[in-house]
């Protein structure tokens, strides 16, 4: 069984499509969404085990009773049939998927359109308009705008309530509204809680729940036993820029080079990016910051291997004091200094200043 999981609308059923044309066995698609496939699935054993070839379920998460099921068929012997399960919410979040199913399944994350996926003069309108595809080739940038506001208002109004999740669509709004100005920021759940006068546990379910559907990342904190004493709560960035610009009311390149948060902004795009392009899986992308001052943007771990890398909103960084305490004291072998300028040079011993459209290219940072 193999899972395509990403956020509503980011392209898992036209991937489906594409391997299921592949395949070169009959395929069986269920669409969860179709009332009538859904009556099909009434019985869902008697519907399914007979089948052979593909069987395609589409979005997964509102029938999570059918993993215990699904676990049967893909157990039996010399079984002849392939699963392949697309949903818009984390493993974590479909809790009977990683009981049922251990061992049994394995998880793709669909993202949206990255800086390596486009040619180089489309890289302002993938960070002004976000990376989902109808989004990022939408006609204008106010097309793209409007889609993106339909797409919050839906996830809000809509795709929430398949989790159980009762809260009123206006308040998670103001609350993810909210949260848009703490981006790229240490998260302080004390501080939102007070501004939308709720809990700080209703805070922490809430952006659970926008990092559970793919909405926001809560990158954890490195640390270790140094001499410095290192902060211990997460960052919060938002996955998708177009969707930050949205909440944040930038409709156009023009008001996003002149809006406040415009560094914060290139800071998740391209710390989004430079995960994809490292294919980073939970448990090697940390950050690191002192109480003293020092920081590091990304820390990326992989075995033995640590690389860290400085994103900086200049055509011409320079190496830092920080940069200087964050490769001495996390024994760094690579530090890239990445800026959305074209050249890359050298700043000093391991530490090179690297465009963004080119990090890909970088030796050391190669992912598998």
């Amino acid at each position: 069984m193999v899972g395509i999981l990403g956020a509503r609308q980011v392209g898992k059923t036209t991937l489906a499509r594409q391997v299921a044309e592949k395949a070169g066995v009959s395929v069986h698609w269920f669409d969860l969404e179709d009332p009538e496939d859904l009556g099909a699935l009434q019985e869902a054993k008697l519907t399914l085990a007979p089948l052979k070839g593909l069987v395609v379920l589409d979005e997964i998460q509102r029938r999570p009773n059918l993993f215990p099921l699904l676990r049967v068929l893909a157990d039996r012997p010399d079984s002849k049939t392939r699963f392949l399960v697309l949903g818009s919410a984390s493993p974590l979040l479909l809790r009977q998927s990683s009981e049922s199913l251990a061992g049994r399944i394995r998880f793709h994350y669909l993202e949206g359109f990255h800086i390596d996926e486009i040619p180089p003069a489309d890289e302002g309108a993938l960070w002004l308009r976000g990376g989902f595809p109808r989004s990022f080739l939408a006609d204008s940038d106010e097309e793209s705008l409007r889609w993106r506001r339909d797409f919050m208002r839906t996830y809000l109004e809509r795709d929430l309530g398949e989790f159980g999740f009762r809260v009123p669509a206006e308040t998670l709004h103001r609350f993810w509204s909210m949260l848009a100005h703490f981006h790229a920021q240490i998260l302080n759940r004390s501080e939102l809680a007070r501004s939308l006068a709720v809990s700080e546990p209703a805070v922490r379910r809430y952006v659970d729940l926008l990092e559970d559907t793919f909405m926001v990342r809560q990158l954890p904190p490195w640390h270790e036993n140094l001499s410095k004493r290192q902060v211990r709560s997460p960052k919060i960035y938002f996955r998708d820029s177009g969707l930050l610009h949205g909440l944040l009311g930038i409709p156009s390149p023009e008001a996003l080079a002149r809006h406040p948060k415009v560094g914060a902004s290139w800071e998740g795009f391209a710390l989004e990016n430079a995960l994809s392009l490292f294919h980073a899986e939970t448990g090697e992308a940390y950050f690191w910051a002192t109480h003293q001052g020092a920081e590091l943007d990304l820390l990326l771990v992989r075995g033995e291997q640590r690389v860290g890398l400085e994103f900086k909103r200049t055509a011409s960084p320079s190496f830092t004091p920080s940069m200087r305490h964050a490769l001495a004291e996390l024994k760094l072998e690579k530090l890239f200094v990445v800026h959305p300028g074209d050249r890359a040079y050298p700043l000093a011993e391991k530490v090179r200043a690297v465009p963004l459209d080119r990090l890909s290219k970088e030796p050391e940072f190669s992912g598998p």
